[in-house]
This record gives structure tokens, C-alpha cells and sequence, in this order.
């Protein structure tokens, strides 16, 4: 049963982060609460001249191996478990000399700082916590009668309501305290489960947990009427939105976020020692993708195969953002800009427009690196390894009975990285290191082969020109050709060179007519799949 309110007399501390420890310290003495610590805590407590017990007092034993021992005993989860309207709990605390401990401080070895350092093996061993999860949940299970807090933030307002109540905590505050306690011995478990099974090499696990820490609370989620909010993953972070720093701009929206990280994830396909790069994204999918000699060209190339739809979109560069790219990227509406950096006088082009959001990420993720994606269904969880797979990786095999050209081949592979990015169904025409037409999320492929053509030809329309963009183009497909008519829909568009992965019982038909148009086509053996 639940009290409606429990005074605080004692306090355990023991805490890796001390951030505002000693000020709570002493709120907490001011309000007669008796202070009892461990380790570090205690050195810090004692050295501010507060009056403060060592655990071991309470146990009777000494810290010992390395610290790996000194709160698991019953002086300690006795006073944190023990009910205290059980009258054979407060019988054994008499019997045994435990004293009822009413207040948990706690924060756990820095595990998932540890790993986002890149700490060897042994040294992320060494910061997995055993004690503190213990107590936490002990206090966090008997939140009847304890109140448990796990971080600093939570100190301010603890002590406002000690202050209002002369010194106690009320039951709605201790549930909500024990909620955000499992929840963070959740996510904890969870970061060196994830980090174990990188170790072992594990593929399906019997249990699977994903956890974070509140990066930002939204406004609402992809619809006013949902609410949402941005986790960011424990442990290392692959660079992109997670670990952007926002310079300036309005706060970012749960659509924003989404599509930003979809364009970083895209634009980082692109080597930037090769080539500048730039990505403009809509509703998750690429409006514009281009490569150029710097960024500006990039950009303005990216822009012209569809700058409808780039209007309010997001852009994502694979070069620190200079000060021609800016100018140019300010001139029509745009919601957020990424990039690795910026130089100074670029921030200063892009801070005129005030709720333009720029993001710096401090580097490019790896488009090769191992991970894992998570997607929610009712009652459940899909987990799959994340799309590693390059196009440089793959062989490219000529089933026609013309290869394509040098010139085709490198818009092949630039056609098909970006196709991995593309939603499913995917049809993409490139051109010259640029695309010129994307179809994408279609139920049927030859519609979106219809839609890119007909981008294509928009393009050429608005360029003032006779024949469409996709003309001389080359096309890719993020799966394979299931008939015919999606790879004929290309070639009247005026491609002239097909990637796919191949793989359809009809791949003989679709080579066949690849040949009777002209076509070069290759199979990469490897389809990019995007629900």
C-alpha cells in the first residue's frame, strides 16, 4: 500500500556523475535528512564539510575488490525493500540493527560514455554497474515507502517539494520517480546487451531491448494530434541528427528530424574527397541528388531536377558547408541544412534567415558501418541489420549483349546509390553525376518509371528544352524488373543504360527487350529494398 506521503530522515548517495551534488547535499541536511554515502560520494560530501556516514558503517565491511563490492548487503537493500506497515519487516530491521532508508541517489558507472569513447573491451567491462541497478530497482520496487532518483536533473525538484511539505515526498512523485528508475536500468541493460552481442557476433537473440536518453521533447509527432518525442541511442552515435549541433534556427520537428536523417544517410554514400555532394530530401524521399566540382554547382544541380518539391525540404551536403553553397541555398525556402561543418562566413549568410535551422554533425556516418534499424509494429518489434551494402561492393555483371560505356557506368553506380535511398518501388534517372527524374514509393515499378519520366520531362519543360532531361540518362531500380514494361517506360524516355539487381523469373524477357532497345543493362545480384 501505497502512502500518501513519506518523510525523508535518511539518504543514501552514491553517484559516478556530481554534477550539483554537493548544493542537493545540503538541501537535503537542511532539511534533517541523515546522509549516507559510498567512495567518491562520500570524499565529496566529507571534503564539503557535510555530515555524512560511510556505507560501510552500515554494512560492517569494507569496500573491497576495487569497489566492485560495498552496497550488495542486507544493511543496505534491507533498509531500501523493508515495508514499513509490515510489522515482521520492521521486526527483522530491529533484530538486525538495519536502519530504513527513505531516499536513493544513484547514477550508474558511465557505461555508455565509455563506449561512445571507444573504450577497450575490459575498460566497458569495468564500467558496467552491478550494485547501483540493484538498489535502484530495490528502492524503485519498494516506491511505497522510497523514493528513488537516478539523475541530476531531477535534484531541483525534489527539493521544491521538500521544501513545500517540510520535508517529504509525495506518492504520485515516488511512482513517477520508480517509473523513470526502471526505465533507466531498462536502457542500461540494453546498451551492453546491444554492445555484447557486437562482441559475439550474435545474430538472432532470444531477447532484444533498445534504449536511450531523452535528447528532445516535440511538439507533437508527425500529425498535431500525436504526441512524440527524440531518444538518443546509448553508446556510440553514428553522426548524423543525434549528434548534430543545432547553431541556430527554430526548434526541430519530428518531420524534420525524420527527413533530415534520411538525407545525411543518403548524401553520405557520396565521397567527399571525390566529388562535392548534395542531397535535397522531401518527405523522406530524394527530390535532388548531385555531385559537382564544389558544392554550389552540387546543389544547383540537385535542385534542378525537381525544385517543386525541393521548396520546404531539407538539405544535406557531405562537405563543410561554404559560403557560395549558402548563398545560393538561402535563395528559395528551406527547413534545415546539414552538413559535417560550416566556415564561419557560411553560418553568417545562413543566420540572416532566422528560423532556418543549420546542423552541423561533425562528420559523415559510414555507409558501410554495421547497425541495426528498429521498427514498431503492434504488439512488436522488426530488427534488421542496416543496409550496408555498396554499390562499389557489388559485381556488376553485363547481361546485354552491349556493355555500357564508361560514361554510363559511373552514372550507374551514381544512379543506384541513390536508389538505395529512394522508397520502394524506386525508379531513378541520373545523368552526368545528377539525377534528372525520381520515382518513388509506388505500388506498381512502371508507374514509378511513369513519374520519373514525366519529372524528366517537367524539367526539360521548365529548362525551356525540346527533349526530355532523362534523355541519353541512365535508370535504376531498386528491385528487380518484374516485367517488361517498367524497363520499356525507361527506354522511351531515352535511357540508355539500366541498372537492377536482377533475380525475376522474366529476367530472360527483360533481356530481351533491354537488346531490342539498345539498351546496356547490368545486375548488381544485391536489391536496396526501402519501406
Amino acid at each position: 500500500m501505497s502512502h500518501d506521503s513519506v518523510r525523508i530522515t535518511r539518504a543514501l548517495l552514491s553517484v559516478s556523475d556530481k554534477t550539483g551534488l554537493v548544493d542537493f547535499a545540503r538541501a537535503l541536511v537542511g532539511h534533517g535528512v541523515e546522509l549516507v554515502s559510498t567512495g567518491g560520494t562520500y570524499r565529496a560530501l566529507s571534503e564539503a564539510g557535510l555530515p555524512v556516514r560511510e556505507v560501510a558503517e552500515l554494512t560492517g565491511f569494507p569496500e573491497m575488490m576495487d569497489g566492485r563490492v560495498k552496497t550488495l548487503h542486507p544493511a543496505v537493500h534491507g533498509g531500501l525493500l523493508a515495508v514499513r506497515d509490515n510489522p515482521e519487516h520492521q521486526a527483522a530491521l530491529a533484530a538486525h540493527g538495519i536502519g530504513a532508508i527513505d531516499l536513493l541517489v544513484v547514477n550508474l558507472y558511465p557505461f555508455e560514455e565509455t563506449l561512445a569513447k571507444g573504450g577497450a573491451y575490459d575498460d566497458c567491462v569495468e564500467n558496467i554497474d552491478v550494485g547501483g541497478p540493484a538498489m535502484i530497482r530495490a528502492a524503485a520496487k519498494n516506491h511505497a515507502d522510497v523514493a528513488v532518483v537516478t539523475e541530476a536533473g531531477a535534484y531541483a525538484g525534489l527539493l521544491a517539494e521538500l521544501t513545500e511539505t517540510g520535508g517529504s515526498l509525495g506518492a504520485a512523485t515516488r511512482r513517477r520517480l520508480a517509473q523513470a528508475a526502471f526505465a533507466r536500468t531498462a536502457a542500461y541493460d540494453g546498451a551492453i546487451a546491444a554492445w555484447l552481442a557486437t562482441q559475439v557476433g550474435e545474430g538472432e537473440r532470444s531477447f532484444f531491448s533498445a534504449g536511450g536518453r531523452l535528447a528532445q521533447g516535440l511538439r507533437y509527432g508527425e500529425n498535431p494530434h500525436q504526441a512524440a518525442a527524440f531518444y538518443r541511442s546509448a553508446g556510440a552515435v553514428r553522426p548524423g541528427v543525434a549528434s548534430a549541433r543545432q547553431v541556430q534556427g527554430k526548434e526541430l520537428s519530428y518531420n524534420n528530424l525524420n527527413d533530415t536523417d534520411a538525407a545525411y544517410e543518403c548524401v553520405a554514400e557520396f565521397d567527399p574527397d571525390r566529388a562535392a555532394a548534395v542531397v535535397i530530401v522531401k518527405h523522406a524521399n530524394p527530390c535532388g541528388v548531385a555531385e559537382g566540382a564544389s558544392l554550389a554547382e552540387a546543389y544547383e544541380r540537385a535542385l534542378a531536377c525537381d525544385p517543386t518539391s525541393a521548396f520546404g525540404g531539407i538539405v544535406a551536403l557531405n562537405r563543410t558547408l561554404d559560403a557560395e553553397a549558402a548563398r545560393r541555398i538561402v535563395e528559395i525556402f528551406t527547413e534545415v541544412i546539414i552538413a559535417p561543418d560550416a566556415t564561419e562566413e557560411a553560418a553568417a549568410i545562413v543566420r540572416a534567415k532566422k528560423n532556418l535551422r543549420l546542423l552541423l554533425a561533425g562528420g559523415l556516418p559510414d555507409p558501410r558501418a554495421p547497425g541495426e534499424t528498429v521498427k514498431s509494429l503492434a504488439g512488436g518489434l522488426l530488427v534488421q541489420a542496416r543496409d550496408a551494402m555498396s554499390v562499389d561492393d557489388m559485381p556488376l555483371t553485363v547481361v546485354t549483349k552491349r556493355p555500357p560505356s564508361e560514361r554510363e557506368y559511373a552514372d550507374l553506380r551514381f544512379a543506384y546509390r541513390v536508389a538505395k535511398h529512394v522508397k520502394s518501388n524506386a525508379i531513378v534517372y541520373a545523368r552526368e553525376g545528377a539525377t534528372v527524374g525520381i520515382g518513388a514509393g509506388q505500388m506498381s515499378r512502371v508507374d514509378s518509371a511513369r513519374i520519373a519520366a514525366w519529372k524528366a520531362g517537367e524539367g526539360a519543360a521548365r529548362l525551356g528544352l525540346a527533349e526530355s532531361l532523362a534523355k541519353g540518362s541512365v535508370v535504376a531500380s531498386d528491385a528487380f524488373f518484374p516485367f517488361a514494361d517498367g524497363l520499356l517506360t525507361a527506354a522511351e524516355a531515352g535511357a540508355t543504360a539500366v541498372i537492377q539487381p536482377g533475380g525475376s523469373m522474366r529476367d530472360a524477357e527483360v533481356i530481351a527487350a533491354a537488346d531490342a532497345a539498345g539498351l546496356a543493362m547490368v545486375f548488381t545480384g544485391h536489391r536496396h529494398f526501402r519501406h
